[in-house]
C-alpha cells in the first residue's frame, strides 16, 4: 500500500480544530463547566472527534506498514509504540485516552463530567505530542 500523507494531514486538521475549540475550557473552574450542559456536551464531542482521528491515523499507519493487527482501539497505540512510530510512554497514555473514548461511546451515562474537564486541562498535550511523533515518522516515508 502506498503511504498517503494527505490522509494523515486531513486527520490532523480535525484534531487541531478540536484542540483549538477546547482551549477555552482550560480556563473554566469545575463549577463553571458543570453548570453548562451545552459546554459539557460540546467538550465531550470534541474529545471524541480527537480520539477518533487519532485512532484513524493509527489504523492507517498499521495497515499501510503491515504491522500486526490490533484487536481494540487502545491496542493500536501499543502497536505503534512497539514498532517505534511513537514512544512507548506516549503509547500508554493514548491507550488510556482510547479507553476513555470507549466510555464516551458505550457507557456515556457513567462519565464523570469533572473528569472531562481534567482531561481537557491536563492531557491534551499528549495529543499534540502524538501529532509531532507521527509527523516525524511520516517525514521518513
Amino acid at each position: 500500500m502506498r503511504f498517503e500523507r494527505e490522509i494523515i494531514e486531513g486527520k490532523f486538521d480535525i484534531i487541531d480544530r478540536n484542540l483549538r475549540f477546547l482551549e477555552e475550557f482550560k480556563t473554566f473552574a469545575p463549577d463553571q463547566f458543570l453548570k453548562s450542559y451545552k459546554d459539557i456536551q460540546a467538550a465531550k464531542y470534541s474529545l471524541l472527534e480527537i480520539m477518533e482521528a487519532c485512532v484513524d491515523i493509527a489504523n492507517y499507519i498499521i495497515s499501510a506498514k503491515g504491522f500486526r493487527r490490533a484487536e481494540e482501539y487502545s491496542e493500536m497505540f501499543r502497536v505503534l509504540g512497539e514498532e517505534g512510530v511513537i514512544g512507548k510512554e506516549l503509547a500508554s497514555k493514548l491507550e488510556d485516552m482510547a479507553r476513555f473514548r470507549n466510555l464516551l461511546v458505550h457507557r456515556y451515562g457513567e462519565i464523570d463530567d469533572r473528569r472531562v474537564l481534567e482531561i481537557i486541562k491536563y492531557n491534551l498535550g499528549d495529543v499534540g505530542e502524538f501529532e509531532k511523533e507521527i509527523e516525524k515518522f511520516t517525514q521518513g516515508e
